[in-house]
């Protein structure tokens, strides 16, 4: 399917690997200029310059915190009217919510619920003048179907989907979407960490867990950054027009509800 979006221009936060580079690479592949933000400058070129190869596509890369001020600033000046957004950004460690201070909160928010609203301020007046935008956000199954010992992700999470789902219905009618896409467990390096501890406490092998989380799922597997990324390319294509303030869960049939 061609998504009609050939030739416009992607801000990618969180971009260097991961779920935020597969979105990057699916919208390059269809023709779209991107401009990635990741904080660290080795891994980011090392994506820039396999997206350049892999599509011939402009690549942008930006080192920076898109959670701060400054960082926004640096990757705005980049891509200062971007078509697409890819919001993204790694979410607060777990715990338990009697350790979270006031800032651990405030960290939290600021990071994943402030900082795409920051940036959907910065660009969507833009997108809505020109009768074209398309916005993701990546947000976490925790939203649908909340973890207790990550509290602060779903508390910043849910602050930022309440948002949208209002926003969401005030730019739909000049073309511009806003939609969420709730990830379950995908092959990551974060997911590799995440295991990787449940083994160091439980005494098992990084295999054996590895191997029983996949048969947990329904799918009996881990999805693909692949898959992922081609998810949001089509939030982000022409033919999404009609799709606005959704919450996309993409976690192989975990989540056991009808809604």
């Amino acid at each position: 399917m061609d998504l009609g979006i050939a030739g416009k221009k992607a801000l990618v936060c969180a971009a260097s690997k991961g779920l935020g580079r597969a979105c990057a690479m699916a919208l390059a592949h269809e023709g779209v200029s991107v401009t990635i933000v990741a904080r660290t400058a080795t891994p980011l070129q090392h994506t820039a310059d396999e997206i350049r190869r892999e599509t011939q596509v402009e690549v942008t890369p930006v080192a920076a915190d898109i959670t701060t001020s400054e960082g926004r600033e640096q990757a705005l000046a980049a891509c200062p009217a971007p078509d697409i957004l890819v919001n993204n950004a790694g979410g607060p460690p777990p715990g338990d919510f009697r350790d979270w201070t006031r800032a651990d909160w405030i960290r939290a928010i600021d990071a994943n619920m402030l900082t795409p609203i920051e940036l959907i301020k910065a660009t969507v007046d833009h997108m809505m003048t020109q009768q074209f935008g398309r916005i993701v956000n990546i947000t976490s199954s925790a939203v649908k179907a909340p973890i207790d010992i990550l509290g602060l992700s779903n508390g910043a999470r849910a602050g930022l989907t309440g948002f949208v789902a209002g926003l969401a219905r005030k730019t739909v009618s000049t073309n511009v979407t806003i939609n969420n896409l709730l990830p379950g467990p995908f092959e990551t390096d974060r997911l590799r960490a995440t295991v990787a501890s449940l083994a160091e406490t439980s005494g098992q092998s990084f295999e054996d867990v590895w191997n029983a989380r996949q048969q947990a799922n329904p799918a009996r597997r881990f999805g693909s950054p692949e898959e992922f990324g081609q998810a949001c390319a089509f939030l982000c294509g022409r033919w999404a027009g009609y799709i606005t303030g959704q919450n996309l869960l993409i976690d192989g049939g975990a989540f056991p509800g009808t809604l």
